[in-house]
């Protein structure tokens, strides 16, 4: 190996580590960010804000649910494509409001939790968040 691959190959292990690193450094904040108690007492009363929005709405959008629950029985990729993207991954939310629905109906979104409860939310986040 010449000198500068050898060079090339160290700066290139060297951005690896800084940035395993900062990642590393980046979730332990994150860790005991979450872990304070009035975090976490602030997330209990959203989630329990999110579920009596969600049993409060159920009435008047479950045939939204019904219909995604069909669509994705018949592998139905049109009707699906057409559902609003909005949700929260980690706790097993989907909505299943038509895409567009939080400007033209301004419903939050609506679907079910990962326990099959009714539940509406607002903003979104990824999959892995």
């Amino acid at each position: 190996m010449t000198a500068p691959e050898e060079e090339r190959r160290v700066q290139d292990a060297v951005r690896r580590h800084a940035r395993t690193r900062a990642f590393a450094e980046a979730e332990d904040v994150i860790s005991a960010v979450l872990s304070d108690p009035g975090v976490q007492e602030a997330r209990e009363r959203v989630e329990t804000a999110e579920t009596e929005l969600g049993t409060e709405l159920c009435a008047r959008l479950q045939p939204f649910q019904d219909r995604y629950d069909q669509a994705v029985a018949e592998g139905d990729a049109a009707r699906l494509t057409g559902a609003c993207p909005g949700k929260h991954g980690r706790w097993g939310r989907i909505c299943v409001l038509p895409d567009g629905h939080e400007t033209s109906m301004e419903e939050p979104h609506w679907g079910r939790n990962s326990e099959g409860r009714p539940i509406a939310w607002v903003g979104s986040a990824p999959d892995d968040w």
